[in-house]
């Protein structure tokens, strides 16, 4: 290892699926705001089939770029791609953000400070919408006890304009795979992102790891990240709503508590089953047909969860954690609590 390499406190890495237009919108401002003394960006191509690898050597000859054989997904592409990186940190920075002058040095600085916390987020606001939170992540993820997870700035689809209200540093049960900033040594320790999830909750299920072991998640709002959405699947794709279904009840497979297993389960299936009917109503057959996809796949994996299960609950060190909301937010939600502050009592 030579002594720049030892130098490099943070990596940036940002994983490409035939991103090649996001990469020439986005990744100068990346590099211009990331300091090169102490930090590096690296781009980590996930088996693109567009000209991306091509456009990175002849335009970005100087960012380290790895090169994977095939698309592996969010998850297994990240857990590949961080085997070649040697640094303290790692920033997981998807494709589609825009990153704001000081944004990387204000979470690197609180890390620094606060050797309990493993990883945190900046305050994810929209590309196309500055003055509002953006769905993935806003301003610190959270979860309720039968596993959908909601945001401090995005309750189901709702989504606040961002006034300021939520600009305090605080604990969170999930930071966002858009900006997610962590401890390599964490990262390992805790087993990396679920690879066979493929893509969506394996973030969230990494947190619930880490938050199960008595390792702090924050939310750092005066770093602040544009954040573009959807650049690899579409909100109302059949394929997202599968990932979603599927990986939500592996994450709840694999980490409840044996004391609330069965009752979250059965409360699941009844919720879930009325998301099923609401789509059928509203003549959203496929994707009605993805949530039963995912129920059949789900059951299918159990199976081979069930060992990953019992290790993990083994490691875990904390029977309450405090950022997991004891209640439904789904029932919040439809009886009029639509923001954050409001079912918080702020």
């Amino acid at each position: 290892m030579n002594s720049k390499s030892q130098d490099i406190k943070t990596s940036v890495v940002i994983l490409n699926w035939n991103g090649k237009i996001l990469l020439e919108q986005f990744l100068p401002k990346v590099i211009e705001h990331t300091n090169s003394e102490v930090s590096k960006v690296v781009v980590a191509d996930n088996g693109s089939t567009d000209d991306s690898v091509s456009f990175m050597k002849e335009n970005f000859p100087e960012i380290q770029l790895i090169t994977l054989d095939k698309n592996y997904g969010f998850a297994d592409g990240y857990n590949k791609a961080l085997q070649q990186v040697d640094s303290e940190y790692v920033v997981l920075l998807n494709s589609d953000v825009e990153t704001t002058h000081g944004w990387l040095d204000t979470l690197i600085t609180y890390m620094d400070n606060y050797p309990d916390v493993a990883a945190v987020q900046p305050k994810i606001l929209s590309y196309k919408e500055k003055n509002m939170f953006e769905y993935a992540g806003a301003s610190g993820g959270f979860i309720d006890r039968f596993g959908y997870p909601f945001c401090r700035g995005r309750i189901l689809e709702m989504v606040e304009e961002d006034r300021g209200q939520y600009d305090d540093e605080i604990p969170i049960f999930w930071a966002t795979g858009a900006c997610f900033c962590i401890r390599v040594k964490d990262f390992i320790e805790t087993g990396g992102l679920d690879g066979r999830f493929f893509a969506h909750m394996e973030e969230i299920d990494l947190c619930w790891r880490l938050n199960a072991r008595g390792r702090k998640i924050m939310c750092i709002p005066s770093s602040v990240v544009y954040h573009v959405g959807g650049a690899s699947l579409s909100k109302n794709n059949p394929k997202k709503m599968y990932l979603n279904f599927r990986n939500n009840l592996l994450m709840l497979f694999k980490n409840v508590p044996d004391r609330s297993f069965v009752a979250t389960y059965l409360i699941r299936l009844i919720f879930d089953f009325l998301a099923y009917i609401h789509l059928i109503l509203k003549g959203e057959f496929k994707n009605a047909h993805a949530i039963i996809d995912a129920y059949g796949d789900f059951f299918r994996m159990r199976q081979y969860y069930k060992l990953i299960r019992r290790e993990n609950l083994n490691k875990t060190t904390m029977k309450n954690i405090p950022t997991q909301y004891d209640k439904s937010i789904l029932l919040k939600f439809y009886t009029g609590k639509k923001t954050f502050n409001s079912i918080f009592g702020k």
